[in-house]
């Protein structure tokens, strides 16, 4: 890989150790906070009370043992959190972080300060149980994200390192590929990748480029074409003279676009951090007006501060601990835009028709180009002889099997010499092709091949990506659900219209290069609609991080897997209308869970601040710390019954 390839990669690995370094230090204080918190449960009154312990637990000094567990779990499970207070204070955006940061922070001092003499009953226990809760969340929210940093890194990782680059005397020499520069040329072998951009000089050959821009089938490329870097060549070796490095090369653009497209990825901020912004603002104002209303009535200074926080912790309720922002995101789509190859595709070619010249039927013709075939791997050849078993027929013996580079292929079958070939040979060759039957194929976009039988056309087949049963499936119930559907594809015009049409898609958009996908994802967004882009490939990336909601095919590759907010993991397209389903259902979840909390939170604060006081009721912090632990049991009681969801039927 070039020099400025390399740069990116070390800055991308470089990033993602630090992410990993982050996610390795919240799972180690979580354990460590874990750990700590048994011998603290144990240690506190209310707990040795509500177990009829105290007799056995207790013992002179205990609550100084007791401090000193809560003061490392304070200090080293509570500081990313502390850390995080002074970081949205200063940007002037108190969130998630800034709620903790007070709970425990309050919890910890006035605990710490009834310890030492002030008047009151501690409550370490529920500042050790908060801690491991947000430090559980945030350990698990920090690896669904790390796929941000992981994208641009597999990006970089697809570009070989080597390249064998060819002197002046036509020796070659294996070289990093961070030395060549335009006009070297390289020599590219049989299932090699192509190192870097350039054009083909001597050779011809087929080049897979369907991950990179979705181009469904291999192209035939031969001298004066272009070859991309990244893409994988089929039968025939070629030489390519090197004519774009570093950040000129089309998967550095791809790159660049990815990183664009992450950087200003607008991201509305999900339902948990707004409640978290609230009841912050609601936390402080309460608390504050507690105390200064109890100290303005003349109360002692205990007792007005005991108050405040029992008002400060029964309002942080353990539930706002996950993300779940890409479920909130995906309830609001209208729109999903699908990639064609891989993903409403299988990726594979099938026969879609074959037409005969003359007497030979059909199957005929189709058992003779399976014969020949059969000796090759290339993604053509295996449709045809899958299409032959398919149907039955017996293959015959081919013999002097011969791979004729970019054009096809020829050998002895049944005593002929037969030639499965691409339109370019016979143009070669000054065959004539045309006919009725063939115009309407490659009016389709189909892939045609011809078979010739000692020199004569003798018929041709068409062939094409195999469009899934899973899709049809996937439209018709995302249609039905009121969301368009449409698909973003690098393969030619006549190809996407005819998925396009058998699919009964809204849209499409075709011929469509990786860095103009996210421009289309953006004309969709433009239209006031919630869009989610559905893809595989390297191609894909710009789209999925530009879109409201990626989700990744999970047979895809990990570019679209870690570029993505969610990866289907079965590969069934179908599974997009599941996702939507269970996002709605995750919101109403989230809905009851805020509405319990509101209404907990209108009754428990104003006990908490003692409004009741005169008729003899009054929270103590301990009791305000209980209460809010069965509401946030309630809150997961409720969620959990998200694990009776059913998909509704496909």
């Amino acid at each position: 890989m070039s020099e400025h390839d390399q740069h990116q990669r070390h800055e991308h690995e470089d990033h993602q150790q630090h992410h990993q370094a982050m996610i390795a230090d919240f799972r180690r204080r979580f354990w460590v906070s874990l750990a700590l918190t048994v011998p603290i449960l144990l240690l506190s009154p209310l707990i040795q009370g509500f177990l009829g312990l105290t007799d056995l637990l207790a013992f002179p000094a205990d609550d100084y043992v007791l401090l000193a567990l809560s003061t490392a779990v304070f200090l080293y499970g509570g500081w990313p959190f502390l850390t995080g207070l002074v970081s949205e204070l200063r940007d002037g955006a108190p969130g998630m972080m800034t709620l903790i940061a007070l709970a425990v922070t309050v919890a910890y001092g006035y605990s710490a300060a009834v310890v030492l003499g002030l008047e009151g009953k501690v409550f370490f226990w529920e500042l050790a149980t908060l801690v491991d809760v947000m430090l559980l969340g945030h350990w698990i929210e920090m690896k669904s994200v790390m796929g941000a940093s992981g994208a641009l890194t597999s990006l970089v990782q697809m570009m070989p390192d080597r390249a064998q680059r060819v002197g002046d005397d036509g020796e070659t020499e294996e070289v990093s590929v961070s030395e060549l520069r335009k006009g070297d040329r390289v020599r590219v072998r049989p299932g090699e990748k192509v190192p870097i951009d350039g054009t083909i000089v001597e050779g011809k050959t087929s080049l897979d480029e369907s991950m990179l821009t979705g181009e469904s089938r291999p192209v035939e490329k031969g001298e004066g074409d272009e070859a991309v870097g990244g893409s994988i060549n089929g039968e025939g070796s070629i030489t390519v003279e090197v004519q774009k490095t570093g950040e000129d090369t089309y998967l550095s653009q791809v790159v660049e676009t990815v990183r664009q497209a992450q950087a200003s990825r607008s991201r509305t901020q999900d339902l948990a951090n707004r409640a978290a912004a609230w009841l912050t603002y609601i936390a402080l104002s309460a608390g504050a007006l507690t105390l200064a209303a109890w100290l303005g009535v003349g109360r002692a200074f205990d007792f007005a501060l005991e108050r405040m926080v029992t008002v400060m912790v029964i309002t942080c309720p353990h539930a706002l601990g996950r993300d779940r922002a890409g479920f909130e995101r995906a309830r609001k789509l209208d729109a999903v835009v699908f990639d064609k190859t891989g993903t409403l595709t299988a990726g594979r070619f099938g026969v879609q028709g074959v037409a005969s010249f003359g007497s030979l039927d059909d199957d005929e013709l189709l058992r003779l180009a399976a014969a020949l075939e059969s000796h090759s791997e290339h993604p053509i050849a295996q449709g045809i002889v899958e299409a032959a078993r398919d149907k039955g027929l017996e293959i015959p013996e081919a013999a002097d099997f011969e791979n004729l580079s970019g054009r096809g292929a020829k050998a002895q079958v049944d005593g002929r010499t037969i030639h499965v070939v691409s339109p370019g040979y016979l143009r070669e060759q000054e065959i004539p092709m045309d006919g009725e039957t063939v115009a309407t194929f490659r009016e389709r976009g189909n892939t045609l091949v011809y078979v010739l039988a000692d020199g004569r056309p003798i018929g041709a087949i068409a062939l094409a990506d195999i469009i899934r049963d899973e899709s049809r499936a996937a439209v018709a119930r995302l249609k039905d659900m009121g969301i368009d559907c449409l698909m973003l594809t690098g393969d030619a015009e006549a190809v996407a219209k005819t998925v396009a049409q058998e699919l009964g898609l809204s849209d499409y958009f075709a011929e469509v290069l990786p860095n103009e996908k996210a421009e289309r994802i953006k004309e969709v967004q433009r239209g006031g609609r919630t869009v989610a882009m559905v893809g595989d490939g390297v191609n894909d990336a710009p789209a999925l991080v530009q879109a409201d909601l990626g989700i990744a095919i999970g047979a895809g590759t990990d570019v679209a897997m870690e570029s993505a907010d969610i990866v289907l993991v079965d590969s069934d397209p179908r599974n997009v209308a599941d996702v939507i389903e269970l996002s709605r259902a995750t919101y109403g979840k989230m809905i009851q869970n805020l509405f319990w909390a509101t209404g907990y939170n209108a009754v428990a604060i104003p006990l908490a601040a003692g409004v009741a006081y005169g008729v003899g009721v009054v929270l103590s912090p301990a009791v305000g710390a209980a209460l809010m632990s069965l509401s946030t049991v309630i809150v997961a009681i409720n969620a959990k019954l998200l694990g009776r969801f059913k998909p509704s039927a496909t």
